[in-house]
């Protein structure tokens, strides 16, 4: 597996690219230069992870089971190698998961998943119910992988605690067919007693230059 890192200090930030897509995205879509003053003073330092959207959730010539074995095998991927590395590099211990379109489902599964280690959440046009891609299929598999489906059943209060704790923040177009999905989402959580931040954008806003805008308003430090 392979990765960029973008700064040299500040929190950490776990970047999830766009469906299939792959570790360089970002930087080839203006991303990185949207954030360089927060680079440059330090604020924040990025992780740009490549994916295996193919052999997981878009691999349509496996069961909906084996896609999401390989996707909890990501997980602990991210979870076991790539969050040790950066903080082998950066003491820091705030963490940031964040991405765009299917790099947003990555970034709310993680957060969810594990949120004793991730400070803050950010999903930008994202769609967070993973049956969409299964054509409705689930079991148990497929449910740790859905954070739609797991965070209307969470009933632990250490990791609800955890979770109140997150800054979890929605950003979503107005048009964008996944804008339901996105502020349900928002009613589960706010069910559950977990705060967070839905915010909808005119129009449909489903692209990179809105992403570049949306990324520089929410993910913090200063501007």
């Amino acid at each position: 597996m392979e990765m960029r890192v973008y700064g040299h200090s500040g929190a950490r930030v776990l970047v999830f690219p766009t469906s299939m897509g792959r570790f360089w995205d970002w930087e080839d879509r203006g991303m990185i230069d949207a954030l360089a003053g927060h680079l440059q003073n330090g604020w924040i330092q990025m992780y740009c992870v490549d994916s295996v959207d193919t052999e997981s959730w878009y691999n349509k010539h496996v069961h909906p089971s084996l896609r999401a074995e390989r996707h909890a095998q990501y997980d602990r991927y991210i979870a076991d190698e790539v969050l040790p590395f950066s903080a082998s590099r950066n003491s820091q211990p705030f963490v940031i998961a964040t991405g765009a379109s299917f790099g947003a489902y990555h970034a709310i599964a993680f957060g969810f998943r594990h949120p004793n280690r991730v400070g803050r959440v950010l999903g930008m046009s994202g769609l967070y119910d993973i049956r969409q891609l299964t054509d409705g299929y689930s079991d148990e598999a497929v449910y740790f992988g859905n954070p739609f489906d797991s965070i209307a059943n969470e009933h632990d209060p250490a990791r609800i605690q955890a979770l109140q704790r997150m800054d979890i923040i929605l950003a979503i177009g107005q048009d964008d067919p996944a804008s339901q999905n996105n502020r349900a989402l928002s009613e589960r959580l706010w069910d559950r007693g977990i705060g967070n931040a839905l915010r909808i954008w005119d129009g449909w806003a489903h692209d990179w230059p809105y992403w570049q805008k949306m990324i520089r308003l929410y993910i913090g430090g200063h501007d």
